[in-house]
């Protein structure tokens, strides 16, 4: 009974591995699961993490310290006595104190330390934003790819079946001495051709099968398959192929406002600002409140002297205090530290504006790059409606014996062509279409 049961359990487990492992993924799983588990995003949220860590010491360093000393000395050898003569003695003292210090002011060094590390700490999570953002848009464009070499593969396929149709018939013809055996082998040669073309489509739906799962970092591209949207034939007057494509400008407009990369830089920013004025926080006086408390135990050989606990309650002691501590002059170090703070903010500065010119620079390729697509896939529908027809009367013609071997090859190949040019088309203009969405702080989704 235990062994049944052992083995309905292991036949349960096996269905559900398998029923796991043959589920198609959507963009949206593929883009979660890969923002989820990618390393180098790890990486950039244990950045943010440590610039989390910056925040919370620049709050606590307005809190007191607090510090225990203890201290055991031993002398040997001769040294004065309180009659002002010279003898061999041996001492020991033991001390002990308990400190604490409060900055009071520090030139305003603590709180302007604690905003440019809150400032830090938001670039760092706009940091972690950017790298997400990124990974989302190389699975899109592996995921389109995946698309795309599926509908090829497809394309292969079909022919496939018209060319081992054609070989079929030849060969019955050739039986009827109506067809040579040069018209089968060069058909062959055609059918021979059509399967290579399959295989380096299905090689190249592997590979890039293959480059998703690294994405998703999945150990192996084994059982790992996507979803399909559906049908991508749209016809030159469909709606969805002529929408006005916003204008780079309008679309750089919301971007410059919402993208990470753009943020963490104005951030950044506005951190060097705050830079400046710690540098120059050291142009001010500064003032500690300090308190303690103390006691000790001293002992002479040859001299009579209290017990050890006795002398810690008559040596006890306790102070209280202010430091003020008054910079004159530090040999331009501070003067220095400032000139270099305000190089860096205009440093960054330029940092900020090359990051906004090569986000608008990103736009506008995506952008002309979607409306080549646009254009390439309509021009691609026509033509491929025209090769289609014109395949549908050259088979015609050639059925009826009116047109040869040869021709109906070139036409079969002109229908691949415009197929494969059409879905090229297709497909880049749907992720173009997505990206320059995707700047506009939408979500990335694969339609026209």
């Amino acid at each position: 009974m235990n062994k049944r049961i052992c083995i309905i359990v292991a036949a349960v487990s096996l269905s559900a591995l398998t029923a796991s492992a043959q589920q198609k993924w959507t963009l949206r799983q593929c883009i979660d699961y890969a923002v989820e588990h990618n390393l180098q995003i790890k990486q950039q949220d244990i950045s943010r993490q440590q610039r989390e860590i910056d925040v919370d010491n620049a709050r606590h360093s307005r809190l007191p310290d607090l510090s225990a000393s203890a201290s055991e000395n031993f002398s040997f050898g001769r040294g004065l006595t309180a009659q002002n003569t010279y003898t061999n003695t041996n001492t020991n003292s033991t001390s002990f104190s308990l400190g604490t210090s409060v900055p009071l002011f520090t030139g305003f060094r603590i709180p302007r330390t604690l905003e440019l590390n809150r400032l830090n700490l938001e670039a760092a999570t706009a940091d972690l934003e950017r790298a997400k953002n990124d990974i989302r848009t190389q699975v899109a464009k592996a995921y389109v790819q995946i698309l795309y070499d599926k509908e090829l593969c497809g394309v292969a396929q079909r022919q496939i079946d018209i060319d081992s149709m054609q070989v079929f018939r030849l060969k019955e013809m050739m039986r009827n001495g109506k067809a040579s055996g040069t018209e089968v082998a060069q058909q062959e040669a055609s059918l021979a051709k059509s399967r290579l073309t399959a295989t380096q489509a299905d090689n190249d739906l592997r590979l890039a099968l293959l480059d998703l799962t690294q994405l998703l970092e999945l150990p192996t591209p084994d059982g790992f398959d996507i979803e399909e949207p559906g049908q991508t034939t749209k016809r030159p007057n469909d709606p969805t192929t002529n929408t006005q494509l916003p204008s780079p400008d309008a679309i750089f407009a919301e971007a410059v406002a919402t993208r990470p990369e753009v943020q963490a830089e104005q951030l950044r920013l506005r951190g060097f600002g705050k830079s400046i004025d710690i540098a120059r926080a050291a142009l001010w006086p500064s003032l500690t409140f300090q308190a303690g408390l103390g006691s000790n135990y001293y002992n002479t050989s040859g001299f009579q002297s209290d017990g050890f606990f006795k002398q810690l309650k008559n040596n006890f002691s306790q102070y209280i205090g202010l430091s003020l501590n008054v910079p004159i002059f530090n040999r331009f170090e501070t003067r220095n530290s400032i000139r270099t703070a305000e190089l860096n903010m205009k440093n960054q500065q330029l940092q900020l504006e090359n990051t906004k010119k090569q986000l608008y620079k990103e736009i506008q390729q995506a952008y002309y790059t979607a409306v080549n697509a646009q254009e390439k896939l309509n021009s691609s529908q026509q033509a491929l409606r025209s090769s289609e027809e014109a395949f549908r009367l050259m088979s015609a013609k050639y059925e009826y014996g009116k047109a040869n071997i040869t021709e109906f090859n070139e036409s079969k190949n002109t229908l691949l062509t415009a197929q494969s040019d059409m879905l090229r088309a297709y497909y880049e203009y749907v992720f173009q279409r997505a990206l320059l969405d995707f700047y506009r702080q939408r979500e990335l989704r694969l339609q026209p």
